[in-house]
């Protein structure tokens, strides 16, 4: 997709381009692209889709009417995600440094207000968070925000500095993997492991400690990662 200039003032120049008939959808997949958001890039392509599909109907002024709004819509949060400022954030006391001497946000057990009005993040984006945590997600790096919770990179670049990835190993034992560096062999048994490949896991585990993450496991057992998949 070529790149389309931008405007200085308050209409970027996707903005006007997404007005056109059928292709304006084109301008909406460009801005989606530009700020990383795949939702807008979908969105943006189907309306051309549907525009050169319902072309002979009288649908199609719905589709465009429709495409107008949705552009003026989207433009009230493109310049926020394209380049996020202190400014740009809700939170007023945000300190975009090194972090050395704020309190860290702990991303497992802080609350939507922690992640709106201290870290500054849309709500949109606190609620994705939530949803994945609530689910028993237990994130352990920045970039997990990005790829579990879709968070954009710009947001995550802004507050990588500001957050800490701890989590309470009993809570998750029974949404997780980590069942595998404390569940016992009956128990694995129980589980839906076969007792070679429980046996196994216990036995290492016992000889070498606890296991770091999925790909440990595999590496030191041997095991193939599809006879306990399940346990994920």
């Amino acid at each position: 997709m070529s790149k389309l200039p931008t405007h200085q003032n308050n209409n970027p120049t996707w903005f006007w381009l997404a007005l056109v008939p059928v292709l304006g959808g084109v301008a909406i997949a460009y801005a989606g692209q530009k700020i990383k958001h795949n939702n807008w890039i979908w969105v943006g392509l189907g309306c051309v889709i549907s525009s050169f599909l319902l072309s002979s109907s009288e649908i199609i002024l719905i589709i465009w009417l429709s495409q107008i709004g949705l552009a003026f819509y989207l433009k009230q949060n493109f310049f926020s995600l394209e380049n996020p400022t202190k400014e740009s954030f809700p939170g007023k006391n945000i300190k975009y440094s090194s972090g050395r001497n704020q309190e860290k946000i702990d991303i497992n057990t802080c609350s939507k207000d922690d992640l709106v009005y201290g870290l500054g993040l849309p709500i949109v984006y606190a609620n994705d968070i939530e949803s994945v945590r609530h689910q028993g997600y237990i994130f352990t790096s920045v970039e997990e925000l990005s790829e579990i919770a879709g968070l954009p990179q710009n947001y995550v670049k802004k507050i990588a500095s500001l957050i800490t990835f701890t989590y309470d190993l009993n809570q998750e034992l029974e949404v997780s993997w980590r069942r595998l560096n404390a569940y016992s062999q009956h128990q694995l048994i129980e589980c839906g492991l076969e007792q070679k490949a429980a046996h196994k896991i216990v036995e290492e585990r016992d000889k070498n400690g606890s296991y770091q993450s999925v790909i440990d496991v595999q590496r030191r057992t041997g095991i193939p990662l599809s006879h306990y998949q399940h346990l994920i």
